[in-house]
């Protein structure tokens, strides 16, 4: 596993944001002050800031094998 501060996709860091986002809602204080009150709005604060880091697990994307009949198997 490494810690990243940089992203590597708009979708990853939306979802980094929307985490810090329900951490606020429960409670969390934030890490850089702030005018909004908006847990989003704090949060895509903190990420700008660079205070907010992910893990990223190290494993590998491996495409599935398919079959080559094109008729997908459903185990019931």
């Amino acid at each position: 596993m490494t810690i990243e501060t940089k992203f590597d996709s708009d979708y990853r860091k939306v979802l980094v944001a929307a985490r810090r986002a329900r951490q606020l809602q429960n409670g969390s204080s934030a890490l850089v002050p702030t005018q909004s009150t908006k847990a989003c709005r704090i949060a895509q604060d903190e990420i700008a800031a660079g205070k907010i880091a992910y893990v990223k697990k190290d494993v590998p994307v491996v495409k599935p094998l398919a079959d080559d009949s094109g008729i997908p198997i459903i185990a019931t």
